[in-house]
């Protein structure tokens, strides 16, 4: 398998996966991280499941996917199936294809374990160190469409402002506008709706920034 950003991100989320265990929580609402585990094993190795990622009315498809896939491998097996990549046949083989496909969806999983451990320490975080740093331009380029997903059902226009070079983008053409003020990998993890754990600044009337927090969100 050809070597990417992804490849590396990869690693990253795998590690964690062996490190904190099954019963680990996540921030995806009732997942552990073996459901989590589950999940992306079966992203890439059953070709069928694919569709109900993307279209609602399909979701139950890949439940029972992700649940078949579960019960046919131990936790273990699962993290290593997922660190050792897709299969041969599989089109994130090549590193541009992957990078495209896996870049943001490695990322966002690994602050959902991350961001769910008891005590995580966000007080104590420092956007300097943090590892997503080598892909900030990526996911920067990444945000626009993801923010158009994210916001598409605000009633409040969104603005984002990178802080660690300059850059705005407009995700969503409204009156009033929220400005969600940080660095991409956390512009990114607040438009995906992990808003909570997302560290990032509001700017705006405070009635907007409150009905923007209350909105509908989510990729």
């Amino acid at each position: 398998m050809a070597a990417g950003r992804a490849r590396v991100r990869r690693g990253i989320l795998a590690d964690l996966l062996r490190e904190l265990g099954p019963a680990s929580p996540t921030l995806c609402a009732g997942w552990t991280a073996h459901d989590l585990a589950a999940h992306l094993v079966t992203r890439e190795r059953v070709p069928w499941a694919g569709p109900g990622l993307v279209v609602g009315a399909l979701h139950g498809i890949t439940e029972r996917a992700e649940r078949a896939t579960m019960r046919a491998h131990t936790y273990p097996e699962l993290v290593e199936m997922f660190r050792a990549g897709p299969p041969r046949w599989h089109p994130t083989r090549f590193a541009a294809v992957d990078d495209a496909a896996n870049l943001i969806e490695f990322y966002v999983h690994t602050e959902d374990l991350r961001r769910a451990m008891p005590g995580h320490d966000v007080a104590g975080w420092n956007a300097a160190e943090s590892d997503a740093a080598p892909d900030r331009n990526a996911m920067w380029a990444s945000l626009r469409l993801i923010g158009l997903a994210g916001f598409r059902q605000s009633t409040i226009g969104v603005v984002a402002e990178r802080t660690d070079a300059p850059g705005r983008l407009t995700l969503r053409r409204r009156e009033p506008v929220v400005e969600i003020v940080g660095p991409p990998e956390e512009l990114l993890l607040y438009a995906f709706g992990r808003r909570a754990a997302a560290r990032v600044e509001l700017r705006g009337d405070p009635e907007a920034v409150e009905r923007l927090a209350g909105a509908p969100s989510g990729v």
